[in-house]
């Protein structure tokens, strides 16, 4: 018998409204019941319309119940399971958000891109949480880390579209198994996703960091998509030359790749002409995710001692453009 019976999904965008229908429309045989907190356009337009999801075979309308942060605070609720899908440099204000919505057993999974807060608690990283915020709001033993491996989009508010892949790799942010490891996969699994358990969940972000740390950052500066990014020699061995550098930073904190960049690209080959979620951003406004995915490798990389100039070529001018265009309101020098 499951002792998750409410579910939060944190964020309205393409993964979180991705994750809540699909998690909504398994909850009547799960008996659990979903909600959405949101915002803005993606609050009314979930409120008023329903979340559409979208796919390359069927649409799905899911009635799931949008709420704000606010109201769910006033009303005192409390969920046993919040999912956490936002994007890295919102997560000071979404700690704020949810910190009163847990109770001593609230499970908290993060599923975002990058390097989350709870990585390395030893060595707590400024670039993903300044000042040791977030981590002072949501207590680290009630975390859980999700990898995911799929690609999403929002059409419009409330409007989400599912264009490959159904993985998710969950894990316990302080590593190990445990049981309720298991019922989180379980519910995963019965919403139709293809979850995994991780007994070490820090080796899969840092590997799906290794390869999204540059395509993303690249897509942002160049407008390009992934395959021409790759068909690029001089480009395509920048990237290599970065992954180089980040896979010894992986290597002296414990995390080692066995893989070789080129073994990486040609895995992101069979994406095709995919925009990455940090391309999407900067054609559509938004401020994007470069602390996560590139600051904290190469604050890393100076803790470390260790000579990063790819990496630091490669944040400077992402950074520079993204301040320019004011997509990085909330940037550090690191």
């Amino acid at each position: 018998m499951s002792e998750i019976k409410t579910i939060a999904v944190l964020g309205a965008g393409a993964i979180g409204g991705w994750m809540a229908a699909k998690l909504h429309a398994d909850s009547q045989r799960a008996g659990t019941e979903v909600s959405l907190i949101a915002r803005g356009e993606a609050l009314e337009a979930v409120q008023a319309r329903g979340l559409t999801l979208l796919s390359n075979t069927q649409q799905q309308i899911q009635q799931v119940l949008g709420q704000s942060a606010d109201f769910l605070q006033k009303q005192g609720q409390k969920f046993d399971l919040i999912v956490v899908a936002v994007k890295s440099q919102s997560m000071g204000q979404a700690a704020a958000a949810i910190a009163p919505l847990l109770h001593a057993k609230t499970i908290v999974l993060t599923a975002m891109n990058g390097v989350p807060w709870w990585f390395l608690p030893e060595h707590p990283l400024q670039s993903v949480d300044a000042g040791g915020v977030i981590a002072g709001l949501i207590p680290r033993q009630q975390v859980m880390g999700c990898v995911v491996h799929a690609g999403c989009s929002t059409d419009a508010p409330g409007v989400v579209r599912h264009h490959f892949g159904n993985g998710l790799i969950v894990g316990e942010a302080a590593g190990g198994l445990s049981a309720r490891l298991t019922e989180v996969v379980g519910i995963l699994q019965s919403a139709g996703f293809e979850a995994t358990e991780s007994d070490f969940i820090q080796r899969d972000v840092w590997y799906k960091l290794w390869g999204n740390m540059t395509m993303g950052p690249i897509s942002a500066i160049t407008g390009a998509t992934m395959d021409k990014i790759l068909a690029d020699d001089l480009v395509r061995d920048f990237a290599s030359a970065v992954m180089l550098e980040a896979k010894e930073i992986g290597a002296r904190i414990g995390i080692p790749i066995a893989q070789s960049p080129e073994e990486r690209h040609a895995l992101t080959a069979k994406l095709g002409a995919f925009k990455t979620s940090m391309l999407q951003d900067v054609l559509a406004g938004r401020s994007v995710e470069l602390d996560a995915l590139l600051t904290s490798v190469h604050e890393l990389g100076q803790r470390l001692g260790q000579a990063t100039p790819n990496i630091a070529a490669l944040l400077g001018l992402t950074r520079l453009m993204a301040r320019e265009r004011g997509l990085y309101p909330h940037g550090r020098v690191a």
